[in-house]
């Protein structure tokens, strides 16, 4: 009969990370980094947003009267 190796306890077993074969300056930069292109990520979703809605003004403000008058939910019919 074979014996069943039992696996090592968490508090035996190393857990090895990155961070462990880096050295503590490259880490900090990757890690500013990776800040830098979040910021840099929130801050073009924010202008194409505000783009969109600009977008959206702009059309509005260049309807025709007949446009207007199809998107309202105004009924003739209820004011007879």
């Amino acid at each position: 009969m074979k014996k069943r190796r039992q696996p090592l306890s968490p508090e035996k077993e190393e857990k090895i990370t990155l961070k462990d074969h880096l050295h503590s300056n490259l880490f900090e930069q990757l890690k500013a980094k990776k800040r830098e292109l979040e910021a840099e990520e929130q801050r073009k979703k924010a202008e194409e947003a505000a783009k969109r809605r600009e977008e959206q003004k702009r059309r509005e403000k260049n309807k025709s009267f007949e446009e207007l008058l199809n998107e309202s939910d105004l009924d003739w019919r209820k004011f007879k």
